[in-house]
């Protein structure tokens, strides 16, 4: 009879462990995916918002030199209008700097658009120097929706 107990006791301890593994499988599942550009280092980031500008019908889209770039990350082209891109992969809001460093960026290439793009949000005093500069701010939303648009899903890494 002892012998059946602690049979009986190892299975449904095993039962508990299958059970707990089981669980925790299912809430990982359950959470929403870190989304593959937030993952990405910033000049891979580069490279990824790129594509995404070739693929929304941008032209002769070229990425800059990694350091030195003189606040352009991406130089492209789209119905007769010039761009100038700096791409941000944050962990959080992106702040006036990165307005700062795009608006001298275009008029040191030559651009007559200046745009940045990240994979977050901006401050408030980046959407006011946006607007004074005519600076365009493409967020996370609008970055989800060219993806959209070209067919992408949000990867996991």
């Amino acid at each position: 009879m002892n012998g059946q107990i602690w049979e009986l006791l190892a299975a449904g301890a095993a039962l508990a462990a299958g059970l707990a593994w089981f669980l925790h499988w299912v809430n990982r599942r359950s959470r929403p995916p870190e989304a593959e550009m937030d993952v990405m280092e910033g000049h891979d980031f580069e490279y990824f918002c790129a594509d995404l500008l070739r693929e929304a019908g941008f032209e002769e889209v070229e990425v800059t030199r990694g350091s030195g770039d003189y606040g352009a990350d991406i130089l492209c082209e789209r119905d007769g209008v010039t761009y100038a891109v700096q791409c941000k992969c944050y962990e959080s809001v992106v702040g006036v700097h990165a307005v700062q460093e795009v608006y001298a960026g275009k008029d040191f290439y030559g651009r007559m658009v200046a745009a940045v793009m990240t994979n977050r949000s901006f401050t408030d005093p980046a959407r006011t120097c946006a607007r004074r500069l005519n600076v365009l701010l493409w967020d996370r939303a609008h970055v989800e929706k060219m993806m959209e648009e070209a067919g992408r899903q949000q990867g996991k890494r």
